[in-house]
């Protein structure tokens, strides 16, 4: 639909978006780590690391070779794992755009627990759709569908620039580019398009994170905030301005 690429949305409440930056870090890192090597290596990592319902709930079994982790924690490591370069990407980079803003009205901490939260929830939904589906799911998209909801309910006049069809630069309200973004994945899901996109690993994101938001934001942190007013040339009234004294202005003669 379009890709995020700035929103001139200053944090308040944090220097830096630490937590932001290493989720990035750690999911670049783990791809290129997973990727190098042959494609057999690849879907080996995906098999054992990312979330297979049919597993989840007990109706199938992996091989003891690919059972790297328990299988409640394939409800967090499939967030790390990801396809291509362009999957990766994209998720980064709406990561890098809203996460910060987020990371703000939370704090690191609870941000990160956010983070997971809504990653967790994308599987659980994408479980109860498909319980009996062996196909591994992956990817970061269950928690950055939840940092949209959140950033949403948080900044929905801000004004971001975009891509449209990933060529024509726009600056378009939240409310607007996120509203229809959300939208959007509630029809694909109601479509029921369930091939290479989990639309409800998507819906179970944007639904934990529109609750969480709600719940673990700052006390201060208000809820549909933050209009950002580009400065303008203001005009001043010049009967206010101090007029300077007429023995200022007057010329002084000398005595005659």
């Amino acid at each position: 639909m379009f890709i995020p690429l700035h929103d001139a949305n200053s944090l308040k409440h944090i220097k830096h978006q630490y937590v932001t930056i290493a989720l990035i870090v750690t999911n670049i890192g783990i791809y290129f780590f997973t990727s190098f090597g042959s494609e057999h290596a690849a879907q080996i990592a995906a098999v054992s690391l990312g979330y297979i319902p049919s597993v989840a709930f007990d109706t199938a079994e992996l091989p003891p070779e690919y059972a790297l982790v328990p299988g409640y924690l394939t409800y967090i490591t499939y967030a790390f794992l990801h396809g291509d370069i362009f999957h990766l990407g994209g998720n980064m980079l709406f990561l890098w755009v809203f996460g910060d803003n987020v990371e703000d009205a939370l704090g690191h901490f609870r941000y990160l627990v956010f983070y997971l939260l809504c990653a967790i929830s994308g599987a659980v939904v994408h479980g109860l759709v498909a319980p009996d589906s062996q196909m591994p799911l992956i990817g970061a998209s269950g928690a950055i569908a939840g940092i949209v909801a959140a950033y949403l309910i948080l900044h929905p006049r801000v004004k971001i620039w975009i891509l449209a069809f990933g060529r024509i630069p726009l600056r378009i309200p939240a409310y607007i580019t996120l509203g229809l973004w959300v939208v959007f994945q509630f029809f694909m899901f109601l479509l029921g398009g369930e091939d290479q996109i989990s639309w409800a690993c998507h819906i179970g994101g944007i639904v934990a994170g529109a609750v969480l938001i709600v719940i673990l934001r700052r006390q201060d942190v208000p809820l549909l905030d933050r209009h950002i007013v580009t400065p303008r040339a203001v005009r001043i009234d010049q009967t206010s301005v101090a007029q300077p004294k007429p023995s200022e202005t007057a010329p002084r003669w000398g005595r005659q």
